[in-house]
């Protein structure tokens, strides 16, 4: 895969005999979207260097390319500096500090992740994989192109850490729709998540939310607060702060869920751990960003 400033080039050589275009390139990773977008792009689907329609049959050698035009570039900041964690000509993994938003937004124009990436790659569109509300900090992925987007999305995983007040120990709560208990050595919430009505980014537990799953273990616990490793099952907004604060355990700095701002200034909420596996080489990549100062500090014994 090649990248050029009129738009991006993949190439995919076809293995087998026996489909047609289209069934291939799904088979490959490319998602339905992009296929109908490309169809309409003049030379967007191309056999062996002529155009081919996604109904033609392919053959063994075959060679495939796809060219699509990025659009809606953000406005480049080159005076923000986010660290890397790891690059390729894939996908790039920021370790995003609190306090800066993942994409632009009326109150936020040019002071996010996006405009980051913009400085960095001013030839490409910003496609964050894992997006994390303002105030988690922690490991960011973002595709350099529509086809690595395609490859990542729903096939990365994320483990975080939170710093809960009080202990969070499973026990009856007053909610029907919400199950909290423990499986082996973790704990589970499991209750549905929904918009608060008449909010538009506040979510609440409620039955006629949407399934959201989320297992943790408590690392370390000093009565007030407690450290724990969060997994989430699914990945609805707000999922891990709703849970939480859902069972009476709000995250420290998380106001809008009902936790305090005396130790922690943002939500303590970090994404510590990602692994996806490389859509070009499939290699397995596992990474990793240490908990940040105000989250430890808040168990330091001094």
């Amino acid at each position: 895969m090649s990248m050029e400033n009129n738009g991006i080039q993949a190439e995919f050589t076809v293995a087998a005999d026996g489909r047609n275009c289209g069934e291939f390139l799904k088979s490959m990773g490319v998602s339905r979207r992009l296929i109908s977008r490309l169809k309409r792009i003049e030379c967007g689907i191309m056999l062996n260097g002529r155009q081919i329609r996604t109904c033609d049959a392919v053959s063994a050698g075959d060679v495939i390319s796809l060219k699509a035009f990025d659009e809606d570039r953000l406005e480049p900041n080159p005076a923000l500096n986010v660290p890397v964690v790891y690059e390729d000509g894939d996908v790039i993994v920021f370790d995003k500090p609190a306090g800066m938003p993942v994409h632009p937004s009326a109150k936020h124009h040019d002071d996010t992740l996006g405009n980051c990436f913009a400085a960095m790659f001013p030839e490409l569109t910003f496609r964050p994989i894992n997006r994390l509300d303002k105030d988690t900090s922690g490991l960011c992925a973002v595709a350099k192109s529509v086809f690595s987007a395609g490859k990542l999305g729903g096939n990365i995983s994320k483990i975080y850490l939170a710093a809960a007040e009080g202990v969070p120990i499973p026990h009856e709560t007053d909610k029907p729709c919400l199950k909290w208990y423990a499986d082996g050595g973790e704990y589970v919430i499991d209750a549905p998540v929904a918009r608060e009505q008449e909010s538009v980014i506040k979510r609440v537990v409620r039955a006629d939310g949407r399934s959201a799953v989320t297992r943790y273990t408590i690392l370390n616990s000093i009565g007030t607060h407690s450290l724990v490793r969060v997994v989430p099952e699914t990945g609805r907004t707000h999922q891990i702060r709703v849970h939480f604060s859902s069972v009476g355990h709000p995250l420290a700095g998380d106001d809008l869920y009902g936790g305090s701002l005396e130790l922690c200034k943002a939500q303590a909420l970090h994404c510590c751990e990602t692994e996806f596996r490389s859509p070009s080489s499939g290699k397995v990549i596992h990474l990793y960003s240490n908990i940040r100062p105000d989250m430890a500090a808040i168990f330091d014994p001094k």
